[in-house]
């Protein structure tokens, strides 16, 4: 289940004509995943790009779920029980299902608020049903030298 977070609280009025949203600072060349991938396949996508997670995806582009290194792990631990040096399950049987969004149209302060508040590093940005970024709290972070020429 896609939850997105489209009731953004009202900010106080803004000095700077423009906002700074999450659509000018997420990532959208995003690594994805299919719900059939095999956890050995994530495993190696994973380690090879060097990041903790990624969305997973339908074969029209929608949101399905979110896998990450916490998930893979519980293949992992399994595997261990049962001896078993691969990996086979697929993602759709670890993956977070339950994924909170955010739309791009949303500011990065309220972006960031939210990554405090729900304790997560990431969010995948989505608009008309279909992923087309992802922002993460070092993206966030990023941002911020970009920033501090600007009035907020």
């Amino acid at each position: 289940m896609v939850k997105s977070f489209q009731g953004v609280r009202q900010a106080p009025p803004k000095i700077s004509d423009q906002p700074i949203l999450v659509k000018d600072f997420m990532t959208t060349n995003l690594i994805t995943f299919r719900a059939e991938d095999t956890i050995d396949h994530v495993i190696t996508v994973l380690t090879r790009k060097r990041i903790s997670g990624a969305p997973v995806v339908d074969d029209n582009g929608g949101l399905v779920g979110m896998i990450s290194e916490g998930d893979c792990l519980k293949e992992i631990i399994k595997g261990q029980y049962t001896n078993t040096p691969k990996f086979p399950a697929s993602v759709a049987e670890h993956m977070t299902k339950e994924v909170y969004t955010l739309p791009p149209e949303i500011s990065i302060f309220d972006a960031a608020d939210r990554f405090l508040t729900m304790k997560i590093r990431r969010f995948p940005v989505v608009k008309d049903g279909k992923l087309i970024g992802q922002i993460s709290v070092s993206d966030i972070v990023r941002a911020m030298p970009k920033l501090k020429a600007s009035t907020w």
